[in-house]
């Protein structure tokens, strides 16, 4: 089908397509333990859904390494230097593995607490903190795994990851059935066995891609190299973007805390609301990294031109997909939140939700392409600042005084949208003024 297009939108299309359907897959897998303990009880969707929100710390740290890598990666496959980016892959790999070790540690004792952080009720912080402890397991083959990812990604290869993607999620559905709800003389484990499934599913797919590594099917050549000065490169890019990251979690918390004196109902619903758009905007986010690449390897060939328009046309084609995904998020946000719980009060706070974001798509879409864009061209520092700026300014402060004097979780929500609105309009110009080319990687 896609012959018909011209040939630089098959060039596009070819890279960013396969990078969609395995960012939507990703999506599909975390939610599939959301989806299947709706049906326990609005405690156990509370429980899972920060839970899941909680992970956003370990991928606030997951950020440094996949910007990181796919920034220098994609300049050394740009210009044609693969043994350069395999010194690099291998580098990333080891210190990916050392940056997991404390992680998984401090996730284990600090992700438990979120829950009496949030003051939620007690069966919401039994249930949870079984559920996050059990995640602990799978850190560091998710560490290494990502860096795995991004690196093919990087070199134009999105189509390997969505293949394991659609393997891995259907096996995830398979383990959610049998551990979730004890079938076939499996152990019913309730929200812990969502837990499980996802451990194993994770732990498979980093040994599928340590295979594919070592048996040379990949564009990179296996090693046990370390390069201290690319491994410096890749910080250099990839740090403020984790700190932004980390900032940002922060701040989503904050907000969290915000929704949570709403209520058990409001708390769930705003978790399935974000899990729902999670779905919609997923696919931007798989066109966000073919973005990230081709900026990479436009100017690591010395193209700077081609790598704008190349960004341009991605732009163009999430923008398009987004606003019409924002129609199921407006007009029939009930019938979507219906297969996550069949809790009438979660329903309709979710839809509430979905209906309020749904007008934000667009917005979101230059968020993310725009974003990815200038982290791929190293221009990580001033996109961390901004983002951080209209985050606290526009978003948090915010909520919490319209919250405060109107006492009515949709103003809550259209702060929200506006930090959307304001981030597109400042990345816009940004992108505009072309300084993202003189910066070195």
């Amino acid at each position: 089908m896609l012959k018909h297009f011209p040939a630089k939108h098959q060039k596009i299309l070819k890279l960013s397509i396969p990078a969609a359907i395995n960012s939507l897959l990703d999506m599909l897998q975390v939610i599939t333990d959301l989806i299947m303990v709706g049906r326990i009880s609005a405690f156990a969707v509370a429980a899972v859904g920060l839970g899941l929100q909680s992970l956003m710390l370990v991928f606030a740290v997951l950020t440094l390494l996949h910007v990181g890598t796919s920034a220098l990666l994609s300049r050394f496959v740009g210009a044609q230097r693969m043994k350069r980016a395999s010194i690099g892959l291998s580098t990333l790999l080891r210190f990916a593995f050392y940056l997991s070790m404390p992680a998984m540690v401090a996730w284990y004792f600090l992700a438990s607490n979120i829950y009496t952080w949030f003051g939620t009720v007690p069966e919401v912080v039994v249930l949870g903190e079984d559920y996050v402890q059990m995640l602990t397991w799978m850190m560091p083959f998710i560490f290494i795994k990502l860096v795995f990812v991004s690196a093919l990604n990087a070199a134009g290869d999105t189509k390997t990851p969505m293949k394991v993607k659609i393997f891995s999620i259907l096996l995830n559905v398979l383990l959610n059935y049998l551990l979730i709800f004890g079938k076939y003389g499996f152990p019913e484990l309730g929200v812990i066995g969502a837990a499980v499934g996802t451990v194993i599913v994770n732990v498979l797919e980093f040994m599928v891609y340590g295979y594919l590594y070592l048996k040379q099917k990949t564009p990179y050549i296996p090693g046990l190299h370390y390069s201290k000065s690319l491994l410096s490169r890749a910080l250099k890019v990839g740090i403020p973007a984790s700190v932004e990251r980390s900032l940002t979690f922060g701040s989503f918390m904050l907000f969290t805390v915000v929704i949570a004196h709403y209520g058990t109902a409001v708390l769930a619903g705003y978790q399935i609301g974000l899990r729902v758009e999670g779905l919609a905007f997923m696919p931007g986010i798989g066109f966000t990294i073919a973005a990230m690449a081709l900026m990479g390897q436009g100017l690591g060939a010395k193209k700077p031109k081609q790598a704008k328009e190349d960004v341009l046309l991605v732009l163009k084609y999430t923008s398009g997909f987004m606003f019409f995904l924002s129609f199921f998020m407006i007009f029939m946000p009930e019938k979507i939140v219906w297969f996550f719980t069949d809790d009438e009060a979660t329903i309709q706070e979710a839809s509430l939700y979905l209906r309020i974001v749904g007008f934000s798509q667009i917005p979101l879409a230059f968020n993310f392409v725009l974003s990815g864009a200038l982290r791929g061209a190293g221009d990580s520092q001033w996109t961390m600042k901004m983002n951080l700026i209209s985050l606290w300014l526009v978003r948090i402060i915010p909520a919490f005084l319209l919250s405060w004097y109107f006492h009515s979780i949709l103003f809550v929500y259209l702060a929200m949208i506006s930090d959307t609105f304001v981030k597109a309009f400042f990345l816009w110009k940004r992108f505009n003024t072309d300084r993202w080319q003189k910066i070195k990687v």
